[in-house]
């Protein structure tokens, strides 16, 4: 039998969109989403008459000139480079989502942020729902982190952090994390999709009732989206992604939604063994440490609004066979690939019988286009064995044409260029590769090594 959109009386319904069918299925026929198709235990209210309420008894509606426009209080949470990525810092009701994969450091990031707002004289509740009292004490021990303004319950039932919040009236709430925590008024186990949104929804409205800003941990999936229903990120003010390489220290922070401020800010931290560090000037992590070597070349990206440099490493090996290899990391492949195939066409650099190996420094993944050229000329000098001169920086989008196109926010760069000292950016004032690695002839060569040669013609 058909589904039906509008059927009051249908036993089943999605709990991501509302879409009820007579007999359960697998995928949702309305948004296409598996395994959210469950059992309804009331009608879902679509076709309910609703009674309006009496005039007077709800507020009443105003011009929305008559609101007033002053900037919304905040207060930091002691972590300089998180309040960066919330816009200031904290905003008294609102509701903040952190996701992140198992093991980046969410729990000893928001541990780190309950001891600095315990420090400054505001009550914290910590309800941990994936671990113990004891290894918090234990984390908290390792990081420094104890202060007998933070208070800590182990609970996975809603009703008794509630509880909790009830007999500590803490100025702050932490939640780890909304997938393991259950309520009574809901069906299924902690993690289901309809108990994740009971569960959020209980804890926005207690923060709107009370002006109580509330952080909850939110799992990932396998393809890096939130774990729950869709409508968990709806529903929060503030949805934040925390990324790193399990291989390096560093991590990011990233704003994937605000309501109280910008969303592309970007905060860097170090994870070290007594907990997590803010890296304020992150410029010195992605720049080599050696002398200057040939298959090297500065590019500065941009993460966010701030500029970073970024060192991009290439290495050439000849190789006879049909085949050469293609090896990258920190950069993409594919960007990779089109550049090798402009610098032989355009560029008269013989790429297609070497083997080629382009890498990032730092563990800093490039994903912007700006980075075309440092990679262009980083290839371009290993084949050749020439070293750049110093202090030069490139920074350009390359097209199929050879042509060097402007990129974004180009002030910025240039300015975080100039402080760090390099007095030569190479960028879209050469127009095209070609020209780009002609300007960079003067003065290209190292001692023991003949002076750079013309470049092949087409």
């Amino acid at each position: 039998m058909a589904a039906r959109r509008s059927n009051a009386t249908a036993p089943y319904r999605c709990t991501e969109c509302g879409w009820t069918t007579l007999r359960w299925a697998g995928r949702c026929g309305e948004c296409q989403q598996w395994g959210t198709v469950v059992e309804a235990a009331e009608q879902t209210g679509i076709a309910r008459r609703i009674e309006p309420v009496a005039p007077g008894a709800a507020r009443a509606a105003r011009p929305i000139t008559a609101f007033d426009t002053s900037e919304t209080p905040r207060r930091t949470t002691g972590v300089g480079e998180f309040d960066r990525v919330l816009g200031g810092g904290l905003v008294p009701g609102a509701a903040i989502l952190l996701s992140g994969e198992p093991g980046v450091g969410k729990s000893t990031l928001l541990l780190e942020v309950a001891a600095h707002s315990a420090l400054a004289g505001r009550r914290v509740l910590y309800a941990t729902a994936e671990e113990s009292s004891a290894q918090v004490r234990l984390r908290a021990e390792r990081t420094g982190a104890l202060h007998d303004e933070l208070f800590l319950a182990s609970e996975t039932d809603l009703a008794t952090i509630l509880g909790h919040v009830d007999e500590v009236e803490p100025e702050l709430l932490i939640v780890d994390s909304v997938q393991t925590v259950s309520s009574a008024h809901s069906d299924g186990i902690a993690g289901h999709p309809s108990q994740v949104r009971e569960v959020a929804s209980a804890l926005i409205r207690l923060a709107k009732e009370r002006g109580l800003p509330v952080i909850v941990v939110g799992h990932v999936t396998k393809d890096g989206s939130i774990a729950g229903p869709r409508i968990l990120e709806h529903l929060v003010d503030v949805v934040c992604h925390f990324e790193g390489d399990r291989q390096t220290s560093l991590r990011f922070v990233r704003a994937l939604k605000n309501r109280f401020g910008p969303t592309d800010e970007v905060g860097c931290f170090d994870m070290t063994g007594t907990g997590i560090d803010e890296v304020p000037d992150p410029s010195a992590l992605f720049l080599g440490r050696g002398a200057a070597v040939p298959g090297t070349c500065v590019t500065i990206a941009v993460e966010g609004r701030r500029a970073l440099p970024v060192e991009v490493q290439a290495l050439t090996i000849k190789n006879g066979g049909p085949n050469p290899r293609r090896v990258v990391s920190g950069v993409d492949s594919a960007r990779v690939a089109m550049v090798l195939a402009v610098l032989e066409r355009r560029a008269g650099i013989p790429v297609s019988d070497q083997d080629v190996y382009v890498s990032t420094v730092g563990g800093v993944r490039l994903v912007e286009p700006a980075a075309d050229l440092a990679i262009a000329i980083a290839v371009a000098n290993s084949v050749l064995d020439r070293t750049l001169p110093a202090g030069v920086a490139a920074v350009g989008e390359l097209t199929l044409a050879g042509e060097i196109r402007p990129v974004t926010q180009a002030a910025q760069r240039r300015g975080e260029a100039e402080r760090l000292g390099y007095r030569n950016l190479v960028d879209s004032f050469s127009e095209t590769l070609r020209g780009a690695l002609d300007d960079l002839r003067g003065g290209a060569a190292v001692a023991g090594r003949a002076p750079l040669d013309d470049l092949p013609d087409f």
